[in-house]
């Protein structure tokens, strides 16, 4: 049998959260060791991120989360931090709910306008039949993860962190004080390990005998063909969401994605659907009456997934009844906008320091208390 390596954490993960987790506990003086299931970082759901980050969450932990994590993307050349903006197309029926929740925004200081449907067709032109109004937030924006998790794993690495490539975990035991982890490629050892798997971190639970309600969701993205000149639409604009429908666009130099949820697509199926093009085109079209003038180029279109739980906020911190298990994950598609933050959370978490931010409504035992299955921040881009 090989020796075992021994180290103070492993992370399992180097997305985009796990990358970020290594980073600031080697900053904090300990040995990591990181395992990636693919043959280089940020290769699962990081990579293939619509790549949005914003302030305009309902809940206060959320908000807290995107407002460290983006002060902090905004320091990063690697980054590319462009703030395009985000725009909220809102219905009557969830007019009261979003607008409360501009004012939970504006009170922690982002400078979330709230706008008319004309207003809103201004910004985006935008057929306004069954809208209430509309938000926008300036310093919204998009980035880009794949240079921000590069970023955080070459900073692990400078600090002694190790990673293991093409190294998914397949068993996962405790001794009674450490951790251990057998790898594709080797087994590891330490009294502190943080899953941060992503949308496999409901499977590496379970090869610890542990239940986490995080489970995988397959997301298209499709991307348009180069636009036309004369378009009628200013470039770049914001990531523009229809609440009414779900549909989501934001231009990417002369093109524009955009996508729909597909709320049955869920579990591990791979590659692009492409049945849900029409839907989508049909949901867009709809609101945005120029939509259907555009072309897709199918050679950029992707799909990636999703890690939801199903209060579609994610899991942090220590276990209760598991001894130096740490969660990371479940971010459901939120992940890129509050990696940051979750790498400093961890590591405060891991040396049994006060978090800067309360994230206790984001443990684990919120899904043993009754009724906790349900709200949350639904929105995935």
């Amino acid at each position: 049998m090989s020796v075992a390596t021994d180290a103070d954490v492993i992370v399992l993960g180097a997305g985009i959260v796990g990358a970020a987790c290594a980073w600031r506990l080697a900053e904090r003086g300990l040995r990591v060791q990181v395992l990636e299931r693919e043959a280089v970082p940020a290769a699962g759901s990081t990579g293939r991120s619509a790549a949005g980050v914003r302030h305009q969450f309902s809940e206060e932990a959320n908000i807290l989360l995107s407002m460290a994590s983006i002060a902090e993307y905004r320091t990063m050349p690697e980054s590319d931090y462009r703030p395009t903006g985000y725009l909220f197309l809102v219905p009557q029926a969830q007019w009261d709910a979003h607008e409360r929740a501009a004012a939970l925004q504006r009170m922690h200081g982002i400078p979330v306008r709230t706008l008319s449907p004309a207003e809103a067709a201004g910004l985006v032109p935008a057929t306004t039949e069954g809208l209430r109004g509309a938000t926008f937030c300036p310093i919204d924006g998009v980035v880009d993860p794949h240079g921000i998790c590069m970023t955080y794993a070459a900073r692990a690495r400078a600090l002694g962190a190790s990673f293991a490539f093409s190294c998914e975990a397949v068993g996962i035991g405790h001794d009674g004080s450490r951790w251990q982890v057998e790898g594709r490629s080797g087994r590891f050892r330490a009294p502190l390990l943080v899953n941060a798997a992503g949308a496999w971190a409901g499977g590496v639970a379970a090869l610890a005998g542990l239940d986490l309600p995080v489970g995988p969701a397959r997301r298209m993205v499709w991307t348009s063909a180069p636009l036309p000149d004369g378009f009628g639409m200013a470039l770049p604009c914001p990531l523009t969401v229809d609440l009414g429908s779900g549909f989501w666009f934001r231009s990417e130099r002369d093109r524009l994605i955009f996508g729909l949820a597909n709320p049955a697509d869920t579990g591990f199926s791979e590659g692009i659907d492409w049945e849900w093009l029409e839907p989508t085109w049909t949901a867009g079209s709809e609101r945005f009456e120029w939509f259907a003038e555009l072309a897709v180029d199918r050679r950029a279109c992707w799909w990636g997934y999703y890690e939801n739980t199903p209060d579609h906020n994610p899991v942090l911190g220590r276990r209760p009844g598991a001894e130096g298990w740490i969660d990371a994950c479940g971010f459901s598609g939120h992940g890129v906008q509050h990696a940051a933050a979750v790498g400093r959370l961890i590591a405060q978490e891991a040396l049994g320091e006060p978090s800067f931010i309360d994230i206790e409504a984001l443990r684990i035992g919120r899904f043993s208390a009754p009724g906790a299955t349900g709200g949350g921040e639904r929105l995935v881009v």
